[in-house]
């Protein structure tokens, strides 16, 4: 049984959890002010995720404490290509000021040859960014609109086995998108018909050393809108997983879902190889075909992060709430497993 969380302050006065489990909206109130660990602990990031069947953009600012990142990739499916550039930050201390909610709020960072400004406004979410000198001694640029924002997210709150950590973390799965993107002197157009957008929004106190496995997808299905979120591996998660289906922007819970990598177990990962998605309460059978591996190592001192986001074509079916099956064929979506300490 997965806990249902109620509304309320994220932590309590000692700096944890007040309370543990899923929402599918930000029931809980969350302010750097409460976090009770210490300032250089604290994470706190935006992640959007655009894209169509033959390109897309993914864009991250991060304030994690002693060191901040912002990044971008450009990913270009049909070549099986990608571009990413990622400058870091020293100290960003919470500077850079990031929302204590995902309902409002903008970011904003910039530094020498690039800047990026994610604006809420009430309907909508737009996208700006810009590099220079980002491929083939050319710039990136972009603005992208996302509307259509679905009723329901995916919302967890998890702890961790050390005192005062924990992981705040919204999944905005499906929002419509549309915009731009110059890259390497083309000009690539996303249109709302055939557009998406997803959010990963979260703050908390991790860890040192963490592994995660994440998935998602969005596309239509018979003229509706189906997406999901998959993942574990992440902090203490028996209260509640953060496996979700969206179907016309409404949350279908899931029990554990576990990602069969070929050649995991031996050790020796074949991120580029088919890999299957099962669940423990039988609503999830995908078989999954990557295309594209973005992936990235750093090892600095006492910094280590090993990323391997794939994407893919997921085939299949889904089980909603209902019992109603729904086919999935031939959706582009990613499945990513990351290994962090830092």
């Amino acid at each position: 049984m997965q806990h249902l969380l109620g509304e309320g302050r994220l932590l309590d006065e000692q700096g944890n959890l007040a309370e543990a489990g899923y929402a599918t909206s930000l029931v809980k109130a969350y302010s750097r002010d409460r976090v009770k660990a210490s300032a250089l602990r604290i994470k706190e990031w935006d992640y959007y995720l655009i894209h169509n069947d033959r390109f897309g953009v993914a864009l991250t600012v991060a304030d994690n404490s002693y060191m901040g990142l912002v990044s971008i990739s450009f990913l270009d499916f049909v070549r099986g290509t990608e571009v990413t550039k990622s400058p870091m930050l020293l100290l960003p201390m919470g500077r850079l000021h990031m929302p204590s909610t995902s309902e409002e709020g903008d970011v904003r960072a910039g530094g020498r040859g690039w800047n990026f400004h994610f604006e809420k406004q009430k309907d909508r979410r737009i996208l700006r960014a810009s590099m220079e000198n980002f491929s083939q001694g050319k710039p990136i640029r972009l603005k992208v609109e996302l509307d259509r924002e679905p009723q329901e997210s995916m919302v967890i709150a998890t702890p961790f086995e050390r005192k005062r950590a924990f992981y705040y973390n919204q999944k905005i799965i499906g929002m419509r998108a549309r915009g731009a993107v110059e890259v390497e002197g083309r000009h690539w157009v996303f249109e709302p018909g055939d557009s998406w957008g997803l959010l990963d929004w979260g703050r908390g106190v991790w860890a040192y050393s963490n592994t995660w496995y994440w998935s998602a997808m969005m596309g239509r299905v018979r003229g509706h809108r189906l997406g999901f979120n998959l993942g574990y591996g992440f902090g203490d998660n028996r209260a509640a997983t953060e496996n979700m289906l969206f179907w016309d922007g409404r949350a279908h819970k899931l029990g554990q879902v576990e990602f069969q990598i070929p050649g995991e177990r031996e050790g020796e990962p074949r991120f580029l190889d088919p890999w299957t998605f099962t669940s423990s309460d039988g609503r999830v059978k995908l078989a999954f075909a990557p295309i594209l591996d973005r992936k990235a190592y750093t090892s600095a001192g006492v910094i280590l992060s090993d990323q391997h986001q794939v994407f893919g074509y997921f085939d299949g079916r889904v089980i909603l709430d209902s019992g109603e099956e729904i086919p999935v064929e031939h959706m582009l979506g990613f499945a990513e497993k990351v290994r962090n300490k830092w």
